[in-house]
């Protein structure tokens, strides 16, 4: 399924009305749940229009900062970020997803919350500085994988404005050399020889998406094997087609006794979970 996904900004205040966290960032998660019958099953949980912050703190020298959200039917999420000498850190993330709500746990054997912690991976973060991350990046924790992007986040502001200096995510970082431009010439050559006159008829459809062949391992051995070609259409304002390009396209996941997750990241911040 293609999912709708909605950004929570929080903007936390101390006594003076400075703001003193500022946290802006897009993330869905994907579980693994028992059904009545037995089966296992991957939902995806997403955040609902409405998004609350109740209990959200500044934090100081000896108190730990809080971000804070409650959505949906009794959903929560949290993170408590630490202050240590010149940098601050994200230390424990609580999520709390409640499985009484039917229309994400249609068929759910165990009925009500269900509470995951896992501590934050992500490394430490000078103060005066915005920790950024366009790229998304999966936090995974028992049965659940966490999938953020487009995160932007300063604990301990100082003089209550945020800092336009920025540390970038691992996964913002380029993996590879960047292309050298093409000259003036070779791009008249590339283009007389390909271009055609504007056709009179109907747009060109979209080409059929190129096969991909994606695998995971677990230890020395492959535990999980995919080949397929992928192609998104997305409906909403207009139609919208995005075919999934293998050669930019990383896959990530994990393999364990009952099920298996893969997950497809083609790096413009489109995620894919099987």
């Amino acid at each position: 399924g293609f999912f709708q996904s909605y950004a929570v900004e929080v903007n936390i205040k101390d006594a003076s009305n400075a703001t003193c966290l500022y946290a802006d960032w897009m993330m869905r998660f994907l579980i693994t749940y028992e059904s009545n019958n037995g089966d296992y099953k991957t939902t995806t949980l997403n955040l609902t229009s409405v998004v609350t912050h109740n209990g959200s703190v500044c934090g100081n020298d000896t108190q730990a900062a809080l971000v804070a959200v409650q959505f949906g039917e009794g959903h929560s999420w949290s993170i408590n970020i630490t202050k240590n000498n010149e940098t601050y850190q994200g230390d424990f993330i609580t999520l709390t997803y409640n499985t009484n709500d039917t229309a994400v746990f249609p068929d759910a054997k165990r009925k009500g919350p269900v509470t995951v912690l896992v501590k934050d991976p992500l490394h430490p973060v000078q103060l005066n500085t915005v920790f950024v991350c366009h790229n998304s990046y999966f936090i995974e924790a028992e049965n659940i994988t966490q999938i953020f992007w487009n995160v932007t986040v300063q604990a301990f502001v100082q003089n209550g404005t945020v800092s336009k200096k920025e540390s970038r995510c691992p996964a913002d970082t380029p993996t590879s050399a960047p292309t050298v431009p093409p000259t003036i010439a070779n791009v008249t050559t590339a283009f007389t020889t390909t271009l055609s006159p504007a056709p009179t008829t109907a747009p060109k459809p979209v080409e059929n998406p190129d096969t991909g062949n994606y695998s995971l391992k677990s230890g020395n051995k492959t535990c999980f094997l995919a080949t397929v070609g992928l192609q998104l259409n997305v409906s909403q304002d207009k139609p919208l087609l995005i075919n999934i390009n293998p050669k930019t396209t990383v896959a990530d996941g994990a393999c364990g006794n009952t099920t298996a997750t893969l997950k497809l990241n083609d790096g413009n911040s489109t995620v894919i979970g099987f």
